[in-house]
C-alpha cells in the first residue's frame, strides 16, 4: 500500500514510542487527511510483530464503522467480526454501554490495540466529571488495553469537560498530541482539497409584524436586533432556494470536469430535509436523496450514493465527521447547529482530495454571524496575512415578500403565528474596498453580485484558502457567480 506522508510518519512514530513503553498515541489529523488508513497499517504492523492478539475499534457512528472494519480487514488479512477466531471487532461508541463485564475482560486475557476513532465526543477526568462513552473508557478500558490508538481531526469539545485519555498542557490548556497534521499541510500535499466558503447574505430585509416595519442591513443585523432567530432564517424559502442554486450551480461547473462530483446538504430536521428537497425539485428541477435518523436503511441511502454518481443527498444527523465520501464537493450548510466542532466535521466531508489536481471543495452557508467566525478562523489554520477583500456589482432594484414563521415546534416545523419577511435591493447600494478580517462582520453585506430570476439580490463572502506560494496563505475575497452560467 501506498501510503501519503504523514500517515508514514505518524505509524512510525507510534510504533516506536509503543516499542519504548508508551502505551497511548494521540493523533490530530485534520478532517479527510486518511486517518482509518493511519490506524489500520499501524494495526497491520503490531500483528506483524507479535506485539498484540487482537484489535477493538470504536467509532460515533455505524457508517463509520463499518469503514473502519473494512479497511482493518484489508489491511490486517483479519476478521474483525467479532467471533470466535476473528482477529478483533469494530463497534460504534453507543454499543459500548451494552457490553457486559466478561467483555471488558479481554483486555486482562489478552494482548488487545484499541482504537479510537473522534475521540473528542468521549469525555472524562479523574474528578468524575464525564459523558457515558468517556466513562466507559476511563472504568472499563483505561490501564487495561496494551495498547491505545486515539484519533482526532477536532481537538476540543463545545463543553468543558477534558476529553478523556488526552493530556492537556498547563501554559495553554490545548491537548497534547503525539502527532499533528494539519490542514494547511494537507493541502499543500494535495490530501485535502483548499476549502471554499460562501457566506450569502442580503442588504435590505423588512420584517412586517402588524403595523410595525424594520429594515436590516443584514443578516447579522437582522439576527441581533430583531425577534427573528437563526431557525427563521433556515425555514426561509427565498435564502434556501438562493443558497441551492448557487451551490447547484457551482456544482454543474464541477461536473463538466468530474462527470462524478456530489454535493451534500446537511438539515436542520426531517421535515426541513423534505422541504429543501421539495425545493430541489421545484426551483431546480433537481431530485435528491435523502438519509435521516428516522429513515428505516439510511446506510443503504448512503452506500448507494456513494456507489452513483446522483447529484445530491440531504442529511440529518448521519454524513458529519468519518463518513467516506470523496466525490462530495459541494456542501449546504443549513442546520441549525452552530458548533465550531459540527461546522469544521461537515466541513471535512467536501474536503476529502481524489487523484484530480487542484481540487477546490465549496461550503455555502448563510452569513450568520457565529459562522462567519467560524469560517475565519479555518483561513487562520494558513499561516500569514488575510485580507477580506468587497467588490459590487448591483442588478437593480428587486423586491418579493415571503412568509417568514416566528414560531417553531420541536421538529423544526412552522406554527401559525407568522410575520411577513421583505427582501429587496437597492441599485445604488456600492462599495469597493479592503479590509482586514477583524472588519469584516459589519460590512459583510455590502458586497454585492449580479443575480438573475431570483427573488431578492443577496450578498456572498467568499473564504478562500490558497496554497499558492506555499509559504501558506490565506485570502479573503469575493467571487462573483454570473447567473445563468456562461
Amino acid at each position: 500500500m501506498n501510503l501519503r506522508r504523514w500517515q508514514s510518519e505518524s505509524i512510525s512514530r507510534a510504533f516506536g514510542l509503543y516499542c519504548s513503553g508508551f502505551r497511548h498515541f494521540m493523533c490530530l489529523a485534520t478532517p479527510g487527511a486518511g486517518k482509518t488508513v493511519m490506524a489500520s497499517v499501524l494495526a497491520k504492523r503490531l500483528f506483524d510483530a507479535g506485539m498484540i492478539d487482537m484489535v477493538l475499534c470504536f467509532s460515533p457512528a455505524i457508517v463509520v464503522a463499518e469503514d473502519f472494519r473494512r479497511e482493518l480487514e484489508d489491511s490486517t488479512g483479519r476478521s474483525l467480526s467479532g467471533r470466535i477466531g476473528a482477529g478483533g471487532c469494530s463497534l460504534t461508541y453507543q454499543a459500548m454501554s451494552s457490553l457486559d463485564t466478561s467483555f471488558w475482560e479481554i483486555l486482562d486475557s489478552y494482548r488487545v490495540f484499541v482504537i479510537f476513532d473522534e475521540i473528542h465526543h468521549c469525555a472524562a477526568d479523574q474528578e468524575g466529571k464525564s459523558n457515558s462513552w468517556g466513562e466507559t473508557i476511563h472504568r472499563n478500558i483505561r490501564g487495561r488495553a496494551l495498547y491505545s490508538l486515539a484519533l482526532t481531526g477536532t481537538p476540543w469539545r463545545s463543553d468543558n469537560i477534558p476529553i478523556v485519555l488526552a493530556d492537556y498542557c498547563k501554559e495553554s490548556g490545548k491537548v497534547h498530541c503525539d502527532y499533528r497534521y494539519g490542514l494547511a499541510e494537507a493541502i499543500y500535499d494535495s490530501v485535502c482539497r483548499e476549502p471554499r466558503i460562501i457566506a450569502v447574505d442580503n442588504s435590505k430585509i423588512c420584517v412586517t409584524d402588524g403595523p410595525d416595519s424594520h429594515c436590516y442591513s443584514s443578516f447579522s443585523e437582522l439576527l441581533s436586533d430583531s425577534d427573528c432567530s437563526y431557525q427563521d432564517l433556515l425555514d426561509n424559502e427565498t435564502l434556501i432556494t438562493e443558497i441551492l442554486r448557487r451551490a447547484a450551480d457551482r456544482l454543474e461547473r464541477l461536473r463538466s470536469k468530474s462527470p462524478n462530483a456530489g454535493g451534500l446538504i446537511v438539515a436542520t430536521s426531517v421535515s426541513h430535509a423534505r422541504k429543501i428537497a421539495h425545493l430541489l425539485r421545484r426551483e431546480l428541477n433537481v431530485t435528491a436523496e435523502i438519509a435521516t435518523y428516522v429513515d428505516n436503511n439510511p446506510l443503504a441511502t448512503i452506500r448507494n450514493f456513494r456507489n452513483s454518481s446522483n447529484k445530491w443527498i440531504i442529511s440529518v444527523g448521519m454524513i458529519s465527521e468519518g463518513t467516506n465520501l470523496p466525490r462530495l464537493k459541494v456542501c449546504c450548510y443549513l442546520t441549525r447547529v452552530k458548533t465550531e466542532l459540527y461546522f469544521r466535521q461537515v466541513l471535512g466531508r467536501i474536503l476529502r482530495a481524489t487523484e484530480e489536481s487542484g481540487e477546490k471543495g465549496y461550503l455555502f452557508m448563510p452569513a450568520e454571524p457565529t459562522l462567519v467566525e467560524y469560517a475565519q478562523r479555518v483561513s487562520e489554520d494558513i499561516p500569514e496575512s488575510n485580507i477580506l477583500t468587497f467588490s459590487s456589482i448591483c442588478s437593480g432594484s428587486q423586491r418579493s415578500y415571503v412568509s417568514n414563521p416566528s414560531h417553531y415546534d420541536l421538529d423544526g416545523t412552522g406554527c401559525d403565528n407568522r410575520s411577513e419577511v421583505e427582501i429587496s435591493i437597492n441599485s445604488d447600494d456600492e462599495l469597493v474596498g479592503s479590509l482586514t478580517t477583524s472588519d469584516s462582520l459589519a460590512t459583510l453585506a455590502q458586497s454585492y453580485e449580479a443575480s438573475i430570476n431570483i427573488s431578492g439580490s443577496f450578498a456572498q463572502k467568499l473564504v478562500e484558502i490558497s496554497n499558492s506560494d506555499f509559504g501558506s496563505r490565506a485570502t479573503l475575497s469575493p467571487e462573483l457567480l454570473p447567473h445563468p452560467l456562461g
